[in-house]
């Protein structure tokens, strides 16, 4: 039994609908079931499902809310994480980890791979960074899953965002210098499931151990996402804005993001076999998700 905690995200729904379309048993929990800040359930919802494996796509993403509510993001992603780690060492269960861009400055200049410094320009990443280390400071099968700019059907997220601001608005102004790659949470979950399919076809190996980073190949910048979500929209009948760009400094925000967090997933592709695909491929399905839940509403 596969355990996945966040269900209500964006990557535990896609996961959870992946898993129950391969017929792999799996039980999803999410609040106030699963919660980080409420460590006994952590516990109890571990040891009703007594899993073989579990994934952590329970998170707290709020970037610019977590500077101002420290506690509850290091519960959502350092504590809160690492009492789950634990459980999963104390019982010898692998244990898949998400992970984020944001535990990078974006000052590298070039596509970031696993063994570069860390150095998080605010709450969120820091605590993401913490937990990420507090997890490979036990001895649990650990894969830790870096990855960026998720977006989907369900949930909050970017895409979603756009094309509800651009009914309401003409003229819409978007970052336009800050770099990354716009990861479906589909592609993410099919990589997850990759992942899983390796270790049951070669039991736990050492190498599969430690950090990875998974994003989707290719790159781009918020206003070149937004661009290419309304392309796609306008393909559909919807009446796209005006997309200007704007610079970082025109937008100013609590929390700072980094200016290129752009990673590479080259690691995960030799040591697991998978391959990203490019950020604009499940754009166009994804965007048709969202414009048929509209117009249903």
């Amino acid at each position: 039994m596969i355990l996945v905690t966040g269900a209500s995200g964006q990557l535990g729904d896609a996961l959870a609908r992946l898993l129950a379309a391969e017929n792999i048993a799996c039980t999803a929990v999410s609040r106030p079931e699963f919660d980080f800040e409420k460590p006994g359930t952590i516990a109890a919802c571990f040891n009703r499902v007594q899993p073989s494996l579990v994934i952590n796509a329970a998170a707290y993403t709020a970037v610019d809310k977590a500077e101002s509510d420290q506690k509850a993001a290091r519960a959502g992603n350092h504590t809160g994480p690492l009492a789950l780690a634990e459980l999963c060492m104390s019982t010898d269960v692998p244990f898949i980890h998400v992970s984020t861009d944001y535990v990078f400055d974006g000052t590298k200049g070039a596509p970031y791979v696993e063994t570069d410094a860390t150095n998080p320009t605010g709450v969120y990443g820091a605590t993401k960074r913490d937990g990420e280390n507090a997890i490979l400071a036990t001895n649990a099968k650990a894969v830790i899953l870096r990855t960026a700019w998720v977006y989907a059907a369900h949930g909050k997220n970017f895409a979603r965002t756009m094309l509800t601001a651009g009914r309401k608005a003409p003229v819409l102004r978007v970052v336009a210098d800050q770099h990354g790659a716009p990861t479906a949470a589909v592609d993410l979950a099919k990589a997850i499931l990759g992942i899983i399919a390796r270790i049951e076809e070669t039991g736990w190996k050492p190498e599969y151990r430690g950090i990875f980073h998974a994003a989707a190949a290719g790159e781009t910048t918020w206003h070149g996402f937004a661009t290419a979500i309304f392309e796609e929209a306008e393909k559909l009948g919807y009446k796209p804005p005006e997309v200007q760009p704007i610079s970082t400094a025109d937008w100013p925000t609590p929390a700072r993001r980094p200016t290129d967090s752009r990673l590479s997933s080259a690691k995960i592709a030799e040591i697991f076999g998978i391959y990203m695909p490019h950020w604009r491929e499940s754009l166009p399905a994804v965007v048709a998700a969202l414009l048929a839940e509209d117009n249903a509403g």
